[in-house]
């Protein structure tokens, strides 16, 4: 269990910016996972401040969540980046294959799956300007890349098999259905099933506590 530390003179060796329920809450999932000891920050992202009232394009010039500080002040972006990094922070928890590995690369091309076909295609549904009929154009792409994951999921409790960062990020995108009008158990039972499996996990109860999304 790691201690959450979110003083602006953490003395903890990873720092992870976030907002709650964004995609951060992928890493912030694995560092749970993970068993290492990190610190959390919020970020506003209307304002760009952090909850110390630091100015977040510092931290990230693109202004969006995550955002992984290192120790050694080395600042990493992007989601998948970020939990490849983590995992092999932390080997023994087997939350990535081996680098290298065909397995590896297994791991990857679903995060970019998971990534360019699933989490950009609720972008629209985020965005105030869209029109009914982008919206439900949006909700059709996502629709069908649902089915294909669905169709993934056969014969496995988790995308690759056992838990993975993968399945960590997947989790946090599907939880945007709720909020955009996205049905992803409907007629999809095996992602219904799967979504309440990792939900139920102690570290992601434990980033949703620590995110203020649930009690």
């Amino acid at each position: 269990m790691s201690e959450m530390d979110t003083g602006p003179a953490s003395s903890r060796a990873i720092k992870l910016y976030y907002s709650p329920g964004a995609c951060s809450l992928s890493p912030h999932i694995v560092l749970a996972e993970s068993g290492l000891a990190y610190g959390i920050e919020k970020v506003d992202l209307k304002t760009k401040k952090t909850e110390t009232g630091a100015d977040f394009f510092a931290v990230n010039p693109a202004g969006y969540v995550p955002a992984l500080v290192l120790d050694n002040g080395e600042v990493l972006t992007e989601g998948p980046a970020i939990v490849q990094y983590l995992a092999d922070q932390a080997p023994a928890k087997k939350l990535a294959p081996p680098a290298a590995s065909f397995e590896r690369v297994r791991l990857q091309e679903m995060l970019n799956f998971i990534s360019t076909e699933v989490h950009k295609s609720f972008s629209p549904l985020f965005n105030p300007a869209s029109s009914e009929e982008t919206k439900a154009a949006a909700r059709a792409l996502i629709g069908r890349r649902l089915d294909v994951l669905e169709q993934k999921l056969a014969g496995r409790d988790y995308l690759l098999g056992d838990f993975s960062v993968a399945d960590a990020y997947l989790y946090t995108v599907l939880s945007w259905g709720r909020l955009v009008g996205v049905d992803i158990k409907e007629g999809r039972p095996r992602l219904g099933e799967y979504w309440s499996r990792v939900k139920a996990r102690p570290a992601v109860q434990q980033a949703m506590k620590e995110e203020g999304l649930i009690k």
